[in-house]
């Protein structure tokens, strides 16, 4: 008998289009082809083929990476997101800073008290 693997999250489970692949990298795969296949033929008679191909290679990678690389359900566009966001959007140090509130009463009624004092004291020396 044959037995089938489900998983427990179906959500997980992602629709094939064709040759196995999702629509995000059959669009991946052609965008990276648009860029390097043009590349190769324009540069090969100036490079040689085998640099031409080299750099048609570098030029595709990404396209692939961002088409196929996934960790934790996220593709790598919201990981260089959030990296981006940790290290340079946000404060590396972030502060625990709390409001006192007993502390500012206290502060013023102190402001109050020097207020009414200097009152009386001004008053006291203008009547005198």
């Amino acid at each position: 008998m044959a037995y089938v693997t489900v998983p427990k999250d179906l959500t997980k489970v992602k629709n094939k289009v064709a040759f196995n692949l999702t629509k995000r990298q059959i669009v991946c795969m052609a965008i990276a082809a648009a860029f390097g296949i043009p590349f190769f033929f324009l540069t090969r008679d100036y490079l040689g083929i085998t640099n031409a191909a080299t750099g048609m290679v570098l030029l595709m990678v990404p396209a692939f990476l961002f088409g196929m690389y996934e960790k934790d359900g996220m593709p790598l566009e919201k990981i260089l997101l959030n990296i981006i966001t940790v290290r340079f959007r946000r404060p590396h140090v972030r502060r625990y800073e709390t409001e006192n509130i007993y502390m500012q009463e206290e502060k013023t009624e102190e402001e109050g008290t020097n207020k009414l004092s200097a009152r009386h004291k001004g008053g006291h020396s203008r009547n005198a």
